[in-house]
């Protein structure tokens, strides 16, 4: 388990160093697996063993080690332990409306967050969901910040029917002034807020002094320059330069989707794929360039449907006259090395996202705060299961505990 954020921290940016041609790269770009040493193992690789490993991280690690060896010392040092169980239990008339394992989710959540004493502030609130749980288990205030003005008007109905203390403030925290939500004597939370989101919100606890900060970050690369700019004076002594491409690895874990959404996925992947053999052909390109998302509805029609539309956006004219099932069948096979290539990128998901919770911890250490890092809940309710937990740093003043940077009555002016 960690215990020196720095030093983890600093062996973990080497080894992704050295090993950033196994996860640096697009899959896509490639017609061949772009690595010698794995050809063997991956052309063997059955389709039904190539999922069970994807869905294992740490069997995936061990089976690739023989490869990579770095991945045996990664695998050792990103290790995060998992906390107990201490859900609170919650009345129907509180859970009801929360979506399949949102409810568990926030459950864990609370209870790592064992809050009792402190008012909190709870971060891109949504309809509240979470500051209510906290609200009916005993914290005494809860000022919620939300984006979504409709979002707020339900949270607030909600809290009110539930004679819940509560208070809900509308605000666009990328572009609005948000510093007079934060206080000192105040636990800031934040589940799931995306990128720049919980960066800002770090950054606004931290300058407040806030006594404690909590969060499970998400989404790293939202709202974020296309390099991601480290936020810790170590993390800025980097030799590993992240794009948002190699963020979105972090997030490439499908525990949680249900089948047919997996089925959906695999058959884009598919499409865009045959599609971008059909535009390298007529354009003479030799380079995979992306097609713009699009509502997943189009993949229960006509694949010359998607190939028109997505023509479209490249500006790209389509002969009259193609084989579409020639082009599907050849993306078959190429289909088969993208999931390969991504099946090695895949063995540092875990390891890209821990560097960048390291780099968040660091951040509130050097701002004065005492950081712990664990695992709320399991894997199989969220992926995203790591929780900063951060506490203002006290020293003594005279007969009084007083948090760092902040001043106490009996310390002497001037």
């Amino acid at each position: 388990m960690i215990s020196n954020f720095a030093a983890t921290f600093q062996t973990l940016d080497q080894l992704l160093f050295e090993t950033r041609q196994y996860w640096q790269l697009l899959a896509f770009d490639h017609l061949s697996t772009p690595w010698p040493e794995l050809d063997a193992y991956l052309t063997e690789l059955s389709d039904l063993n190539l999922s069970a490993l994807d869905m294992d991280q740490s069997a995936l690690q061990q089976a690739l080690a023989n490869y990579v060896p770095q991945l045996s010392e990664i695998a050792k040092i990103i290790a995060v332990e998992t906390l107990a169980p201490n859900r609170p239990e919650l009345p129907f008339w509180l859970s009801n409306g929360i979506k399949g394992r949102k409810v568990s989710q926030l459950q864990d959540f609370v209870g790592a967050l064992n809050e009792r004493c402190l008012p909190v502030l709870e971060w891109c609130a949504g309809k509240g969901h979470l500051g209510r749980i906290l609200a009916f288990t005993g914290v005494p205030h809860v000022d919620s910040v939300e984006l979504q003005a409709h979002l707020c008007t339900q949270g607030e109905r909600s809290a009110r029917q539930q004679d819940l203390a509560m208070t809900f403030h509308c605000a666009d925290v990328l572009q609005d002034s948000v510093a007079q939500y934060f206080k000192p004597q105040q636990h800031a939370v934040a589940l799931h807020a995306c990128g720049k989101l919980h960066q800002n919100f770090m950054t606004e606890a931290a300058n407040a002094g806030c006594e404690k900060i909590s969060l499970s970050p998400c989404c790293y690369h939202l709202f974020t320059p296309s390099q991601y700019e480290p936020m810790s004076v170590t993390a800025k002594q980097s030799k590993v330069t992240l794009t948002h491409n190699d963020m979105k690895l972090a997030l490439q874990e499908t525990v949680t989707a249900p089948s047919r959404v997996a089925k959906v996925r695999k058959k884009e992947v598919l499409w865009r794929l045959a599609f971008d053999a059909i535009r390298r052909e007529i354009t003479g390109s030799d380079k995979y360039i992306s097609v713009p998302s699009v509502n997943k509805a189009i993949f229960s029609g006509e694949f010359k449907e998607f190939c028109t539309w997505a023509a479209e956006q490249k500006n790209i004219v389509l002969p009259t006259q193609i084989n579409y099932e020639m082009y599907l069948e050849s993306a078959r096979k190429r289909q088969q090395i993208t999931e390969r290539i991504e099946l090695v990128r895949h063995a540092f998901r875990r390891a890209i996202e821990m560097w960048l919770v390291l780099d968040r911890a660091l951040y509130l250490q050097e701002a004065g705060y005492d950081v712990a890092l664990k695992q709320f809940c399991e894997k199989s309710l969220t992926p995203r299961n790591l929780l900063i937990q951060a506490a203002k740093q006290q020293h003594i003043v005279g007969e009084e505990h007083v948090s760092t940077g902040e001043k106490s009555s009996s310390t002497p002016s001037g």
